[in-house]
């Protein structure tokens, strides 16, 4: 189990390794590669072999291996697999435009190494101080990413990105404090106060006054790094100025970090205090953050932009769906965390090919890409229907199911809110469509002219993400594969 938990966590930083032993971009990038199809592989083997043990732990809680662990750790690790093969193309081109110089893009593989390898880890320890300290390592290592086109937009938009951030973590540790409070009266040694089997085990004697404070805030200072509203501000400058594999990584990978540790709260709070209370807070949240992701889907305009505001939509009706709670509820969140995670990773890696070959992230200027560029037009238009919620694709799966939990909520007004929810979701479909089908649809520049990859064998490279998450994401709609409905049955069980 050590040795497996270790490899998701160290196979992501081949990249790294490749560029320390002076490899040069290509070798570099087929090591990212390499990486993210071993990170993947292992966090199945993990997920397997807990689900024989039920769930694993060492070095006094340091590290935790359960279900829900093993599932967001496979969630993350596939992004890292899709954005590591779109980054050998993407970064080829990148160098050869002379947008990016060769040493750019040895620093490019080296933080997305240890990017990739800090969310993972958050999902292998038990203790919660740690956890913040991974989230932490995460979000510094992402803001080099951010910023590495050194432009004067991508520098501001990293510069607000790590203000922000760190400004959320810093509420994150002051709840995780309170939270060490609230198991000061437990016969717990320093370090078990703050190791979640623990104290999930001791739930019911933690102190109620201390553990509300903790929770709340653990949903504002977590919710930063989610993009909850109104904490969710640097989400879309970030997500647009980055290069797309990382834009991918942002959305589909580093949300799922904060999300994780909310709902690892969320649980202690629910045995410490009752359902009611956390559930108020996260429908609170979930609620505004869906509307005002709606909100600025309906504005259009830079379309990396509109694909951010998308992943704050999917924030709230994760918030939402925890909110309304339940084996149904949870099941319903867990899902649409996968599915989000595909979609907006194709989403966001189509995205990159449109901006190579269009040259601008402005939708208005973007027309005929059906015609221009069919491959990355299709991925376009297929995981706007995806994300937007169209069956057959999974999210429509996990929406209903959502939807589902909120009739058969015990919260006030369930049933209202679940209308609400249908209402926020129809408007946020109707807009992104209405965006993607007009950039994809209509006359396109002269052909040959958007040449987005050069040669012949890296516009292939560059398809394979696209198409895989394409076809896992059909597949979710139409069939849930056992042993992944059992994973997430036992994810929620974990925590409720």
């Amino acid at each position: 189990m050590i040795a497996l938990a270790l490899l998701v966590v160290l196979f992501p930083l081949l990249g790294a390794l490749a560029v320390g032993a002076r490899c040069r971009a290509r070798g570099a990038g087929v090591a990212t590669a390499l990486g993210g199809a071993g990170c993947f592989a292992s966090a199945i083997a993990l997920a397997v072999r807990t689900g024989d043990i039920g769930h694993y732990q060492a070095w006094s809680g340091f590290l935790y291996v359960d279900p829900l662990a093993t599932y967001f750790a496979i969630v993350v690790s596939l992004v890292v697999l899709l954005a590591g093969v779109a980054s050998v193309a993407y970064l080829r081109a990148e160098e050869e435009r002379a947008e990016l110089s060769g040493f750019q893009v040895r620093l490019y593989f080296v933080f997305f190494a240890i990017f990739a390898s800090g969310m993972l880890s958050v999902f292998l320890t038990g203790n919660l101080g740690v956890l913040w300290i991974l989230v932490e390592l995460s979000t510094l290592a992402s803001v080099v990413l951010v910023g590495l086109e050194a432009k004067a937009r991508s520098l501001e938009a990293a510069w607000k990105y790590v203000i922000i951030s760190s400004f959320g973590v810093t509420i994150a540790l002051v709840a995780t404090l309170f939270l060490f409070y609230s198991a000061s009266g437990l016969h717990l040694s320093s370090d078990q106060r703050l190791t979640w089997a623990y104290l999930f085990a001791h739930g019911h004697s933690l102190v109620p006054a201390s553990m509300r404070l903790a929770f709340l805030l653990a949903v504002v200072g977590y919710g930063t790094k989610v993009g909850l509203a109104p904490m969710h501000t640097w989400l879309p400058d970030a997500h647009s100025e980055a290069p797309s594999p990382v834009s991918a990584m942002l959305s589909a990978g580093l949300l799922n970090t904060g999300m994780y540790a909310i709902i690892r709260f969320e649980a202690l709070a629910r045995v410490a205090l009752g359902p009611a209370y956390p559930s108020t807070v996260l429908l609170f949240f979930g609620f505004l953050t869906v509307f005002i992701g709606v909100m600025f889907l309906v504005r259009g305009g830079n379309y990396k932009r509109l694909f951010a505001y998308s992943s704050i939509e999917h924030m709230g009706i994760i918030s939402v769906a925890l909110g309304f709670g339940g084996t149904l509820g949870t099941y319903g969140a867990l899902l649409q965390v996968l599915n989000h995670a595909i979609g907006k990773a194709v989403l966001f890696l189509s995205s990159g090919h449109l901006v190579l070959g269009y040259r601008t992230r402005e939708s208005a200027r973007v027309r005929g890409v059906l015609s221009a560029l069919p491959l990355a037009g299709g991925a376009v238009l297929l995981a706007s229907l995806a994300v937007a919620g169209t069956p057959p694709f999974g999210v429509f799966l996990s929406e209903f199911t959502i939807v589902r939990a909120g009739f058969a909520s015990s919260a006030v007004a369930g049933p209202v809110l679940a209308g609400l929810l249908v209402l926020l979701l129809v408007i946020g479909f109707v807009s992104l469509v209405f965006t993607s089908v007009s950039m994809v649809s209509g006359e396109g520049p002269p052909k040959g002219s958007v040449v987005p990859y050069p040669g012949r064998a890296w516009p292939v490279v560059a398809a394979v993400p696209l198409v895989g998450g394409l076809a896992i994401l059909a597949l979710l709609g139409l069939w849930v594969p056992g042993g992944l409905n059992d994973l997430i049955l036992h994810s929620v069980r974990a925590v409720l």
